[in-house]
This record gives structure tokens, C-alpha cells and sequence, in this order.
């Protein structure tokens, strides 16, 4: 697939984003869901090459590659690695899923009610390491913790600071600004982050497009009008903590927001599974979190 294909497969593609970019701290808690026990690996490098065949065996998956995984964001380490006998990123785009990368390093502590983003200095090196391997966008996350007007525009300010960066290099940035699922206040400070979010598309040069990853919002289809944006290529919903079956049930009541899951994907794998019952279990939450994204 070239850019273009690509942007057409995300902008019109019925089916989901699969998130596999747990990084360095959410690795253990990763291998963990997966049945691997902290005792299996002794060094950070042996760690990673545990989460890498779990990827890769997703990847490799037949159930993967059906139609219905439509991109999928990689951890940096991933994106260097290979599935297949191809780097990951080729190999991906040879099954007809857009690779993203994930380039954020991690949260700043909590102020204002909200968790920025770290500096990230590197990050002009890192895009065109990544547009050279084939990947077609990122994503970066920073998280919302209470209701805090200035702490929210806080955030989305810095999210839209960061992806113009992105797509001066040529790539497509999802913004993830959380929403914690179990924050105070959440349906009054979703629509405060829902204006933050038009303001910043509507200060778009005209042409340029973003993505926007957000939590399942409390009132369904608070973010059509995001949605209907000519600045944005597509809206994703994250899992945020909930079950498959829940976010499931909670994405079916927001029209045009399609699923970028990582645990509601994942949570039923284990390592000892045979290879046709880690495709069926696989294949099974496929099949839910994608119709749960076409409604």
C-alpha cells in the first residue's frame, strides 16, 4: 500500500485499529494477562522478546489479516523487529493493516488534573526512522484526570503542538488525549475537552488532517461533530480499563467512532493456547470489537 491507499483504508475501512504498543512499563502487566510470570524473563532484553513473539504471533495470525484490523500501532522496539521473515511494518501493509507507531516516552506527574506528555527532543529522527520502514502515522497519549478547564486545554494545546511536528514530517498523528474512565465529573469535562478539540482542528492550515483517539464518551455521540470534521482522517475509541464486552456495548452507541483496543483484544490470549486456539480466540474478539466499530 502507498500513503495514499492507506489513508483511504483508514478513512473508509470498516473495521478497527489493534493497539499492540504497550512499552516498557506496561510490559509486564502485558505478559502477565498473557500467562508469561515475571520469572520467565531476567533481563529487560529477554522481556521484550517475549511481548515481540506474542506480537508476532498475532500478527502471523490468519484471523489477523481477514479484513477487519485495519491498522494497528506499534512499540518502537516492534516496529524494528520482524513477523514473517519481514520487517514489521512491511509486513503489516502486505496483510492490508496501516502501521502507526507510538512515540510518546511516557507522562509527566498529575498537575492541573491532568498527566502532559514528556518532552520528547528525538522526536524529528524517530519520524523519519519510521517513515523509511513504511509506517504511515503515530499516536501519543497524555491523560485527563478530573474536570479542569485550564488542565484540559492544557492538554489538547500540547497534543496539536506535538502533531504539527508529525505531519511536518509526513506522517498522520493521532492525538489520545485520555479521559480516566473513572475520573469525577467526566461527562461535564468531555465536553469541555470536545471544544478544546475544535479549536484546535479549526486552527488547521487547510488540507491538513489528524486522528483523535478518546475514550468512549458518557453521552453517546458527543464527538460527532469531531467526527464530521473536514480536519480529521478518522476517530478512534479506546478500551480505557473496560472489558471487550463493555467497551464493546458502549462503542455500539457512538455512530462513525470505530475501536483502537488493546486490552478489550487481548484479554483472553494465553501463550499456552494451540495456534488454532489462539486464532479462534483471536478471531472471536476480531469479530466483536469490528462489529461493534461498523454500527
Amino acid at each position: 500500500m502507498n500513503h495514499q491507499e492507506m489513508t483511504n483504508r483508514i478513512a473508509t475501512g470498516e473495521g478497527f485499529i489493534a493497539a499492540l504498543d504497550q512499552s516498557g512499563g506496561s510490559t509486564p502487566k502485558a505478559l502477565q494477562g498473557y500467562g508469561v510470570d515475571d520469572g520467565a524473563w531476567s533481563t529487560e532484553d529477554e522481556m521484550f522478546a517475549l511481548i515481540h513473539e506474542m506480537r508476532s504471533r498475532i500478527i502471523e495470525a490468519p484471523c489477523f489479516g481477514n479484513g477487519k484490523v485495519i491498522g494497528a500501532i506499534l512499540f518502537e522496539k516492534t516496529m524494528d523487529g520482524a513477523s514473517g521473515g519481514k520487517p514489521v511494518p512491511e509486513r503489516l501493509a502486505e496483510r492490508g493493516i496501516v502501521p502507526f507507531l507510538k512515540v510518546d516516552k511516557g507522562l509527566e506527574d498529575e498537575t492541573h488534573g491532568v498527566q502532559l506528555m514528556k518532552p520528547m527532543p528525538d522526536l524529528e529522527a524517530l519520524l523519519a526512522r519510521a517513515k523509511a520502514k513504511g509506517v504511515f502515522g503515530t499516536k501519543m497519549r497524555s491523560v485527563i484526570k478530573r474536570n479542569d478547564t485550564a488542565g484540559i486545554r492544557e492538554i489538547v494545546h500540547q497534543q496539536f503542538a506535538e502533531g504539527a511536528r508529525i505531519l511536518a514530517a509526513g506522517l498522520i498523528p493521532i492525538l489520545e488525549p485520555e479521559y480516566d474512565i473513572k475520573a469525577p465529573d467526566r461527562a461535564h469535562g468531555e465536553r469541555v475537552l470536545l471544544d478544546a478539540i475544535r479549536e484546535g482542528l479549526d486552527a488547521l492550515p487547510d488540507g491538513q488532517q489528524v486522528m483523535l483517539k478518546l475514550s468512549i464518551p458518557v453521552e453517546a455521540n458527543l464527538y460527532k461533530p469531531l467526527i464530521d470534521h473536514p480536519g480529521v482522517l478518522r476517530v478512534v475509541a479506546l478500551s480505557g480499563g473496560y472489558s471487550t464486552d463493555e467497551a464493546c456495548a458502549l462503542l455500539e452507541k457512538n455512530k462513525g467512532m470505530i475501536a483502537s483496543f488493546s486490552r478489550g483484544l487481548l484479554q483472553d490470549l494465553r501463550h499456552h493456547q494451540s495456534d488454532e486456539e489462539f486464532d479462534a480466540t483471536l478471531g472471536a474478539a476480531i469479530d466483536q470489537i469490528q462489529a461493534a466499530s461498523i454500527t
